[in-house]
């Protein structure tokens, strides 16, 4: 094939993501794009986008980096139990719609379709590359995502809570964090915090006092602020609101049940 058209398609191709790949497009990230466009093009081979695209991986990242690097996880939770669930398929394509649009989203599950085929993901290199370029709030925000497609079907088997558990280690998340944010998916009390929900949200034990329980919310709201996603766009700083209220919420639930 022509190496201007495999460009050319290359390039069209990621427009729907909104900005241009960066760092994505080296290492093992790098190489599973090149395995989904490959099924994708006839003849798609011998590509070096390790090669191709060397002098872009020092990039910051962007839009276009943490789509791929989302999908690339979603697939990775969705298979942890042995199955591909139609209602989690669902709810990565209803996420995408939500956050750019029908036309864009159908793009971007397109390539989700293509890597869901792929049974060698190495897992923790791919974490590997996503933690060297991507910051701490986006990799919360990362992990917030694959919570919820562990939730869309209605249950979650622990071989996906040992999957986002893995992943989170990977990617350097503490388990202070996850606790926290699995906590806000998988309450044991309906849409209603337990009062031992609401302090592992906090990252707090309940014996600490009221001065404590402010520190913990304030630090909190500084990790977890939507501004801190503005440079991914306006469409990851809305997703990012939904866990910024789960925090406020359960700082206003044991406000309440201590009086403050």
């Amino acid at each position: 094939m022509n190496p201007h058209y495999i460009y050319f398609f290359m390039s069209n191709f990621s427009k729907w993501i909104g900005a241009t790949l960066g760092w994505s497009l080296g290492g093992p990230i790098g190489g599973i794009l090149g395995f989904v466009l490959g099924s994708f093009v006839d003849g798609f081979s011998g590509v070096d986008l390790n090669e191709t695209q060397q002098s872009r991986r020092s990039k910051a990242t962007d839009s276009g980096d943490f789509e791929i690097s989302l999908l690339i996880l979603a697939a990775v939770v969705i298979k942890a139990d042995g199955k591909v669930n139609r209602t989690e398929l669902d709810y990565v394509r209803s996420s995408f719609v939500g956050m750019f649009g029908k036309e864009k989203a159908n793009k971007a599950f397109k390539l989700f379709s293509g890597i869901i085929k792929k049974n060698d993901i190495s897992t923790r290199q791919v974490c590997i590359q996503i933690r060297q370029h991507m910051t701490h709030a986006s990799r919360l925000q990362l992990l917030h995502f694959l919570f919820g497609i562990s939730k869309s079907d209605g249950s979650v088997s622990l071989a996906e809570i040992n999957t986002i558990k893995r992943i989170s280690v990977y990617l350097y998340i503490s388990n202070r964090d996850f606790e926290s944010i699995r906590t806000m998916f998988h309450t044991t009390s309906g849409n209603n915090y337990t009062s031992v929900d609401a302090y592992k949200i906090l990252e707090i034990d309940k014996k600490a006092n009221n001065d404590e329980v402010k520190k913990a919310y304030r630090r909190l709201v500084k990790k977890h602020h939507p501004d801190k996603l503005r440079h991914l766009g306006e469409e990851y700083q809305k997703g990012a609101e939904e866990k910024f209220r789960q925090i406020q919420k359960a700082y206003e639930q044991i406000q309440s049940e201590r009086g403050m």
